[in-house]
């Protein structure tokens, strides 16, 4: 799967440092190449929330407006795309077709193509503008998935925690993983990573 990763500038920087640690392990690697695409602001909160910078984890990251990037372009036929964290004014512009950087830009090319664009989104609470542009992101054929980690699996670290939404949204790109305890799975089952 040829994948393009949009970090928005919402809080949420750990899950995409985690997925980019696990998208270079072999067993994920061999089913996903990444892309990275940055807001204007994701550089800064990474900084904040994790150290360093998205481009220290290895995949090719792209900013800004450069359109010379192979997913500007629906012709370029990335399978997916997954906006981890995504925030409300990304989500606002995609929703409303405001391509106004290359995020956005890919996005909407994601959509236009009718490929799998999954946004996770990384806010609390949701006001009614926030819900009916999700509403319509879902309407335009995305998947929204809350960044709402689940806690049945009784996650031990912050990591195995963090994997709980990130095995959602690697199910949704229809990633093989094996990130943690599924509902009705035996105890003995549980990969802990």
């Amino acid at each position: 799967m040829k994948l393009v990763l949009g970090i928005s500038g919402a809080s949420g920087a750990p899950y995409t440092k985690r997925l980019l640690t696990l998208l270079r392990e072999p067993a994920l690697a061999a089913q996903v190449s990444v892309e990275i695409v940055l807001s204007r602001t994701a550089g800064e909160v990474w900084a904040l929330e994790c150290g360093g910078h998205p481009s220290d984890a290895g995949f090719p990251v792209y900013e800004g407006r450069d359109y010379r990037a192979p997913f500007a372009s629906g012709s370029a036929r990335r399978d997916a795309m997954l906006i981890l964290p995504a925030s409300m004014s990304c989500i606002a512009r995609i929703a409303h077709g405001v391509s106004d950087d290359l995020l956005t830009r890919a996005a909407d090319v994601t959509l236009k193509e009718r490929r799998p664009l999954v946004v996770v989104p990384r806010e609390s609470p949701y006001s009614s503008i926030h819900l009916e542009n999700m509403l319509a992101l879902t309407r335009a054929g995305a998947l929204v998935v809350p960044a709402s980690p689940s806690f049945y699996g009784m996650p031990a670290t912050l990591e195995a925690l963090l994997d709980t939404v990130l095995a959602r949204v690697l199910d949704h790109l229809g990633v093989e993983h094996a990130l943690g305890k599924r509902w009705g799975d035996a105890a003995d089952k549980v990969k802990e990573s």
